[in-house]
């Protein structure tokens, strides 16, 4: 924690303080100027306030496979990518953003919110952008995936896409429909020589049928599917094929895209091409996703209506939420989701043991290890539940009951009385994080997604980083909330606790109070959205300089 404080301070501290500067550090970063309206957007950000001018790291890799097509060409993919299902686009025509109705070229029904959201972060600046069309995901899920040969050698893969869409994706569905998987189409991405390329397919889960097999440690040696390593937001999944088996975005149902096509979507993966754009959750008013909800002005309100003092809180872990988590292509592998593991690792008949290190209660300034049943802990520390199920489980509703608690739903100010918030993966990223970062509880994430705020986020500052393994949670609950009832039985601790007991509990507590306070302080003023406008506008530069047949032209030179 406090090495995560000092290296978040350094960040800020390092940041340029005037256009000249900016200047200067973009070239240094990126080997080239900057776009054309730069200083426009350089005084937009000074005007409000966006303190990370500088980390935009993430803009650069987005667009950076972009920079070897043509102007013409760029140009022709962002209007045929929008004939595809599930893809909306938004045109900037004249200085003003509208809505393009585009005749699909395949079968689509779906219209998105994304699309209306991301309209909304360019009402401020849209009369400075030149024309060009921005084709939005309609899905959650991450869209463009580009076999390796087509990125390493472009000039042995067709360039021109003059013949339309058709010629560049053939029959393209908007399902699979038995023509390939996410992971087949995944491994294409990666190097010859990684594992990755060398497996064939997912193969079906062994225990998929055997719902109560499920039930056992999360991560048994024996498991066919056990992973004990560190899954994040940069996982290699070409390197560790084995971690694609436990999330759930790689068994979609929706067919994902394999040609470089500009395509703007709220998180992706590592190996996906997408451009990221802040979530329409993340800033738009809806009160399933946004912390003080107010119906009536519309705006939110600092203090959510349900949000309660500190020491009022809960000390349980808490999370609701539907089983979302992937889809059914290949079948039978939901009982790996992200979700679907993370509830039955906290249920009440889970047969797992976890070895707890805490701070002995009676002997001050020494620590000790505790082996517990997990059933214990759940019933001690853990509320976490179903509220719906969507999709289809290996069994049947029953057999899904049967190792996944249910409760009925929440709102989302019920999550305010905990002091523990834990944020999941769902089909795709989660759209409640901003909420809970907001909120006056700390949260615990857990994600293999990137977003567009990942660079200016700092773990064990704001928030509280978990594998995807989930197995580190009780220990992290030991440490900045002592042991737990059955811990301490366990431990045959018969002693009174010590002050010095009780002052390490304080300490945990302050310390988990102090990680509260900086993601809300971290929402209020990096995670705003005049930060996430900041974000699409300097996207909306450098977008358009590819966009241009002289992209030398559309750069800017002080």
């Amino acid at each position: 924690m406090a090495e995560a404080e000092d290296k978040f301070r350094k960040l800020l501290e390092k940041q340029s303080k005037t256009l000249p500067e900016a200047v200067a550090e973009y070239k240094r970063r990126y080997g080239r100027d900057p776009p054309r309206g730069f200083d426009d957007w350089w005084q937009f950000a000074k005007e409000n306030n966006v303190k990370l001018v500088d980390e935009f790291d993430g803009i650069t890799e987005d667009l950076e496979p972009f920079w070897t097509l043509s102007g013409v060409e760029m140009r022709r993919r962002a209007y045929q990518v929008g004939q595809l299902p599930s893809i909306d686009l938004v045109r900037i025509q004249d200085g003003e953003v509208i809505d393009v109705q585009i005749e699909k070229a395949y079968k689509d029904t779906e219209r998105g919110h994304r699309s209306l959201g991301f309209r909304r972060l360019l009402e401020k600046y849209q009369h400075k952008l030149p024309n060009m069309d921005f084709p939005i995901n309609a899905k959650a899920e991450g869209r463009v995936l580009v076999p390796w040969e087509h990125t390493k050698y472009p000039n042995l893969t067709l360039q021109d896409s003059s013949g339309g869409v058709t010629s560049m994706v053939g029959d393209f569905t908007p399902d699979w429909r038995g023509r390939g998987t996410v992971w087949d189409a995944y491994r294409r991405t990666c190097p010859p020589d990684t594992a990755a390329r060398q497996l064939y397919s997912s193969y079906r889960n062994p225990n998929a049928d055997r719902p109560k097999a499920l039930l056992g440690p999360a991560n048994p040696p024996s498991d066919t599917f056990s992973f004990s390593e560190t899954v994040d937001d940069n996982l290699d999944f070409c390197q560790n094929p084995w971690a694609h088996y436990a999330q759930g975005h790689f068994f979609s149902d929706w067919r994902t895209i394999p040609v470089l096509y500009p395509v703007f979507s709220p998180a992706k993966a590592r190996g996906f091409a997408d451009i990221m754009i802040p979530s329409h959750y993340y800033h738009g008013q809806n009160k399933r996703y946004t912390y003080g909800w107010d119906a009536v002005n519309l705006e939110p309100k600092e203090i959510d209506d349900m949000e309660i003092p500190w020491d009022d809180k809960s000390e349980v872990i808490f999370w609701r939420g539907a089983t979302t988590g992937g889809g059914n292509t290949p079948p039978g592998f939901s009982p790996s989701y992200q979700r679907h593991r993370f509830l039955r690792m906290a249920h009440e008949s889970s047969s797992a043991n976890y070895t707890i290190v805490h701070a002995s209660p009676s002997n001050p300034g020494t620590f000790v290890s505790t082996t517990v049943p997990a059933k214990d802990l759940n019933n001690d520390i853990m509320d976490v539940a179903f509220v719906s199920a969507v999709g289809s489980y290996p069994g049947g509703d029953e057999a899904l009951r049967q190792v996944h608690r249910f409760a009925d739903a929440v709102p989302l100010g019920k999550h305010w009385s905990y002091k523990y918030l834990v944020d999941l993966d769902g089909m795709s990223y989660s759209g409640r994080f901003m909420a809970f970062m907001a909120s006056d509880s700390a949260t615990i994430k857990s994600t293999v997604y990137k977003e567009y705020f990942s660079d200016w986020l700092q773990p064990w500052l704001h928030y509280i980083p978990l594998s995807t393994s989930y197995s580190e949670i009780y220990n992290i609950h030991a440490y900045f909330s002592g042991p737990s009832k059955s811990t301490l039985e366990i431990a045959n601790t018969t002693s009174p606790i010590t002050d010095g007991g009780k002052a390490r509990k304080r300490e945990g507590d302050e310390q988990l109070r102090k990680i509260a306070h900086a993601g809300k302080q971290w929402k209020k003023t990096i995670g705003r959205t005049v930060d996430m406008e900041a974000y699409v506008y300097r996207l909306c530069l450098e977008y358009a300089r590819l966009w241009a047949d002289d992209r030398d032209a559309m750069s800017f030179v002080l």
